[in-house]
């Protein structure tokens, strides 16, 4: 698929209840299935990415893999059929592929994903915290607390205690991924405890950058614009979902497929000098 021909708004696709699945969309997203070509760029080392299933994860698992690098993925039970189409193409590539269903807001599961992925493979070089919860509201007085709280659980606590259980095992050269958001930048308003927890993930992002220079561990962050993925379907309404993205320059979303790249560079050896970065890819929208 070249960029003329990745689909364009108006979509014909319906609302899904969260998680959402990428086998329940009508326009499925390009996970870099067909199109992405690795040159050893991860060759030997191990990666955990939160939200590996679907979407942006499932593409850098992909991507990982290729360059590689074996992979595992956690996903909520409920994503089990999308997490076993990605553990295939990681296989395909000849590298490991390791799933871990469960919450990552439940600190006992964040626990178990870390040692079972240091365990079973051997190690952890890689941690990409992808996996988010994304709810749209049409009125202020429609956010409850409950809905409040359950955001900052999954984008933000459950990061920083990954982070926190990871780091006694990532040696020097280590590379920590977070996926922010363009929100984090520009917040739309009907996704405010999305987009405060995006803000709050940057942050996190720079600060630990800092802290964890020291030992040789780096810290970068991706702000994606509109992404086509299950994500979208799940977590906003019908009006946005069916013209999503049109309100780039580029007229339409990216795919997945579209920023594995950006990933991969962060987490490579080529990047060693890279860390506290707020990488921004968003098809032409401006975001400062």
């Amino acid at each position: 698929m070249t960029i003329s021909d990745k689909p364009t708004p108006p979509f014909a696709e319906h609302e899904q209840a969260f998680p959402g699945k990428t086998f329940d969309m009508n326009i499925k997203p390009d996970h870099g299935e067909a199109s992405y070509k690795g040159s050893g760029q991860l060759a030997g080392k191990k990666a955990l990415i939160t939200g590996g299933d679907s979407g942006i994860g499932a593409a850098v698992a992909i991507a990982y893999a290729r360059e590689g690098a074996d992979v595992a993925i956690s996903y909520l039970p409920d994503e089990q059929k999308d997490a076993e189409a990605i553990a295939h193409w990681i296989d395909a590539a000849g590298r490991t592929a390791l799933l871990i269903p469960g919450d990552i807001s439940d600190p006992a599961h964040a626990s178990h994903m870390i040692e079972r992925t240091v365990d079973k493979l051997g190690g952890l070089d890689i941690l990409v915290n992808n996996a988010a919860y994304q709810k749209y509201f049409d009125r202020f007085e429609d956010i409850t607390l409950e809905e409040w709280q359950k955001t900052f659980d999954t984008n933000v606590h459950a990061v920083f205690n990954l982070i926190r259980l990871a780091v006694p095992h990532l040696k020097p050269g280590s590379s920590i991924i977070n996926t922010a958001s363009r929100n984090a930048k520009n917040p739309k308003p009907n996704l405010l405890p999305y987009a405060t927890t995006k803000g709050a993930l940057a942050n996190l992002t720079v600060g630990l950058a800092q802290f964890l220079a020291d030992k040789g561990i780096r810290v970068n962050a991706v702000l994606p614009g509109p992404i086509w993925t299950p994500f979208i379907a799940a977590g906003t309404n019908l009006e946005m979902l069916q013209n999503f993205g049109s309100e780039t320059p580029f007229k339409r979303p990216g795919q997945p497929a579209e920023l594995a790249s950006a990933y991969v560079l962060l987490a490579s050896d080529s990047s060693s000098y890279t860390s506290g970065a707020l990488l921004t890819i968003a098809g032409g929208d401006p975001v400062f």
